[in-house]
């Protein structure tokens, strides 16, 4: 379904995005690109005669309420973008924000409260995507870096709307832009891969492996790929459970011709803090006390002209 073609007029319309930004000690937003990302679609349905309201998590709350995790300094940051009233609901289920996307008037745009405060949106829980639903006529998808994800607001939620969904400029954007790269791009091709966790990335490695040359790894996943090829990682975030899975694709990786680039030194410290000690290590092994944070330079540098060979 083309969202060009899609009209929003008198549609109140659910849109998950992905609002998981950076905020300050004094709750301001210090990146906003992901919110800008998602303007077009908001602005569309905006445009159109239709009202929006917004889905989002932001950090890691593990389904408690968490004050410093709340989105309302992000409805702040997002009037500043876009020339409609836009509210904001302490609730993201139940009376209250029912009560609020009955009132929305066309127009104007509600930003729901953090997803994550319920465990329910992390297991894909069909009750709270049902809750979800009912505050809607539409639902539209343009949240990119959750959509691999089978939570509430993106995979079940869905369902609820049969021939009422779609999904926004963004992730159309992001499809035609992998599409493009897949089917019609020259070699070599490089995949960069990061995040915290092996275990959401093992199918989409797999995939890569038969359309591209180059996977570079990075982000805290990198230390599972460490440890699997027999180097020390101190205390840095390693997925234990998936140690053997990424031997398994190193292995698969080196069968297909596939070259799978990890970190050759890391920039640690002694601690996830500010005033932490930070040092660089020499290679890729690093030393216990210290946890892996980021590439180091060498890598960096690496990384550097495999991309710019690409």
């Amino acid at each position: 379904m083309n969202f060009d073609t899609l009209s929003f007029q008198n549609k109140k319309t659910l849109v998950r995005v992905d609002f998981n930004v950076p905020l300050s000690s004094d709750k301001k937003v210090t990146d906003d690109t992901r919110i800008r990302e998602a303007l077009p679609t908001i602005e569309k349905i905006i445009k159109d005669g239709g009202a929006v309201i917004i889905m989002s998590h932001l950090g890691r709350p593990k389904g408690e309420r968490n004050p410093a995790l709340s989105l309302a300094p992000v409805a702040e940051h997002l009037q500043t973008l876009v020339g409609a009233p836009v509210s904001f609901c302490t609730q993201c289920v139940g009376d209250e924000a029912k009560t609020a996307a009955k009132n929305l008037k066309m127009g104007e745009i509600l930003v729901l409260e953090n997803l994550r405060y319920h465990t329910e949106e992390e297991k894909g829980d069909e009750a709270f995507a049902k809750q979800l639903a009912q505050l809607g006529d539409f639902y539209v998808n343009d949240a990119f870096g959750t959509a691999h994800r089978a939570h509430a607001s993106t995979a079940t939620i869905a369902r609820n709307f049969p021939k009422a969904k779609s999904f926004g400029y963004l992730i159309q954007k992001e499809l035609s832009s992998i599409s493009k790269v897949l089917k019609d791009g020259k070699a070599p091709i490089t995949a960069i891969i990061g995040g915290a966790k092996v275990s959401s990335k093992i199918t989409i490695i797999e995939n890569m492996m038969s359309a591209v040359n180059h996977i570079v790894i990075g982000g805290g996943m990198a230390f599972t790929f460490l440890k699997a090829k027999g180097f020390s990682v101190g205390s840095s975030l390693v997925e234990d459970d998936y140690v053997a899975l990424a031997k398994k694709l190193i292995i698969q990786a080196e069968e297909t011709g596939v070259k799978l680039h990890i970190p050759i030194d890391s920039i640690c410290a002694d601690k996830f803090a500010a005033d932490a000690n930070v040092t660089i290590t020499d290679n890729e092994n690093v030393a216990d006390g210290l946890m892996g944070l980021d590439i180091g330079p060498k890598t960096l540098a690496f990384y550097k002209d495999v991309v710019n060979q690409s």
